[in-house]
């Protein structure tokens, strides 16, 4: 007994100072010389950020898919993105045009590319969807929207390709491209890490990049918390955490702005619309560029509008710098373009005006500010790696 009660002793003792003198363990999925490497260029954890969003019950119901992101490739994806060294000059990266605090999009009417060349279109946010992978067509989805405000780009792969080697981007070929990825030290270990090894090529490029941009998704804004606590998933109700002014501006975008832009926010109702911007077509097809068809011309993308309150200036020309001016445009200002679509016509096919009073239009933009989703700004994984 006393040999029993000494061996209990014993091992109480053990417990004790394993549980409360246990040595703190940090996890690296990186060797110590991998991480010397980066460590002279980069920001990154020792642990691999993870990139598999966690989305809202709201999200669940209405079919959002997860994107199936590798983590491995989307920590190369991040720093791909950065990197600057992939355009002509060294002075632009695709976070140039798309910026993190702009809810990656560009704070100009069109974004500035190597050498100061001006682009022809505004950068369209990488925020304003939830996921990509249930909004664009990628390997995830391959019924979803296309890239570009005219739809051109099938994939976000085909999308990286085209800004990297656009003249008024990057204008890189992907060979140069190749060439300056191979000159990076740290490149060796992030492709190491992402492919087994080092070798570098242009389809690993597309695909990480691919991985990091398909993870960027908006899905914690107030709406989204708010719609989330509705358990008959009824949007027209009110919500009790928004204010009367938020909720009176949900019934006018319901009303008014939903049938093209989505209820939900989730995937938009219309893949490419004519909003009577100009009364004749300008000097810009859009859609119908890529198509060649008569109905398409003058019909640009329909995105959704998340974080719609942190991407000014609006439209595909940048046009609007505030959302007053696109609400005045719908209010009193939609021009009778042929291809207008039908929603904004009367029955008697004249552009339809929603004259909404001040009040209302104020409170609209309390709405449209309910989808502001301030962690996408501040989130270290998305963040610029560089030192």
């Amino acid at each position: 007994m006393q040999k029993l009660a000494l061996l209990s002793l014993l091992l109480s003792g053990i417990l004790f100072v394993a549980c409360h003198e246990k040595p703190e363990v940090v996890l690296s999925d990186y060797l110590p010389e991998e991480k010397a490497i980066l460590d002279q260029y980069l920001n990154l954890p020792d642990e691999m950020d993870v990139y598999d969003p966690k989305f809202l019950y709201n999200m669940v119901v209405a079919g959002v898919e997860r994107p199936r992101i590798d983590r491995r490739k989307a920590v190369l994806g991040r720093v791909l993105f950065y990197d600057q060294s992939l355009s002509k000059d060294g002075t632009i990266s695709c976070a140039s045009c798309h910026k993190q605090e702009r809810g990656f999009g560009d704070d100009k009417a069109v974004s500035t590319g190597v050498f100061g060349r001006l682009g022809e279109r505004n950068s369209l946010p990488l925020s304003s969807v939830v996921s990509f992978a249930s909004q664009y067509g990628d390997e995830n989805c391959q019924m979803g929207s296309r890239f570009f405000w005219d739809n051109r780009s099938e994939s976000a792969e085909a999308q990286i390709m085209a800004s990297m080697s656009n003249p008024k981007e990057m204008n890189m070929d992907m060979g140069e491209i190749v060439a300056a990825v191979e000159s990076q030290p740290f490149y060796s270990v992030l492709f190491e890490k992402a492919y087994g090894d080092a070798r570098v090529t242009p389809k690993r490029i597309t695909e990480s990049v691919a991985n990091f941009i398909n993870s960027i998704g908006s899905f914690q804004s107030k709406f989204d918390q708010a719609f989330s606590k509705n358990p008959f998933e009824y949007i027209e109700y009110d919500f009790p955490d928004f204010t009367a002014a938020e909720n009176r501006g949900k019934t006018i975008y319901l009303q008014n702005c939903a049938c093209c832009h989505s209820s939900r926010m989730t995937i938009g109702a219309l893949p490419n619309a004519c909003n009577g911007l100009d009364a004749e077509a300008s000097t810009d097809p859009g859609v119908g560029g890529i198509t060649g068809n008569t109905a398409d011309m003058g019909t640009f993308k329909v995105p959704t509008l998340r974080n719609i309150s942190l991407t000014a200036p609006y439209m595909h020309d940048g046009r609007f710098q505030t959302l007053e001016q696109v609400i005045e445009h719908y209010n009193s200002g939609v021009q009778n373009h042929p291809n207008l679509n039908p929603m904004l016509k009367t029955a008697d096919g004249t552009p339809k005006r929603m004259n909404l009073s001040e009040t209302a239009q104020q409170d609209l933009i309390a709405f449209l500010y309910t989808l502001t989703d301030e962690s996408i700004r501040t989130d270290k994984r998305f963040s610029n790696p560089f030192k």
